[in-house]
């Protein structure tokens, strides 16, 4: 799926809800031009800001991520999906992707958790920290990651696992001299 999908899904909701540009940035605490780079753009921060907006206007994350819904189970076969979205992973910036999500739950109606493999390539900038409602499970498929959390920082490696409370301002990034691979769990409460 396209990233600039999500974009488009954000303006058709805000212009069915008659809600402004400016309005959406103002309820949602997320700067006004991010949200006309999301709308207009091929690549999309972190999850952070498309949390706020999705709570702002009355939907899932999963609104905004999916394609088309269905009431089936949604099946995967060795984590091959065509749905990658490209996340800078950063809150106020979209200029360049170093995340990128392949959605293992896309288009199952009324689920409550999105499930992704995630490729995270190495990048040397610094760490802006976010935080929204909800938890997240990262597990460690290939590489080290290494997760700011707080005030704290851990170092993972393949098999190893974290769980956290998403409202603790965080950030995850690839370490050591490799690219990494990791299956995350985000739940946000609606």
């Amino acid at each position: 799926m396209p990233a600039n999908t999500v974009g488009e899904r954000i303006k058709q909701l805000r212009d069915n809800q008659n809600i402004t540009l400016e309005e959406l940035a103002e309820r949602s605490g997320v700067n006004r031009e991010l949200i006309k780079k999301i709308e207009e753009g091929d690549i999309l921060p972190s999850l952070t800001p498309l949390i706020k907006i999705s709570r702002t206007l009355g939907v899932r994350l999963g609104t905004l991520l999916d394609d088309r819904v269905q009431d089936e189970p949604v099946i995967v076969r060795r984590g091959k999906t065509q749905r990658v979205i490209h996340f800078s992973g950063y809150e106020e910036s979209a200029d360049t992707s170093n995340l990128n999500f392949h959605s293992l739950g896309a288009g199952k109606s009324d689920r409550h958790m999105e499930p992704f493999l995630i490729d995270v390539e190495l990048h040397s900038d610094d760490f802006e920290l976010s935080s929204h409602e909800g938890e997240e499970f990262i597990y460690v498929l290939e590489g080290e990651i290494e997760v700011i959390y707080g005030q704290e920082k851990y170092r993972l490696g393949e098999g190893d696992s974290i769980y956290y409370d998403s409202v603790v301002p965080h950030h995850l990034h690839a370490a050591g001299e490799n690219d990494a691979k990791i299956l995350a769990v985000v739940y946000t409460p609606f």
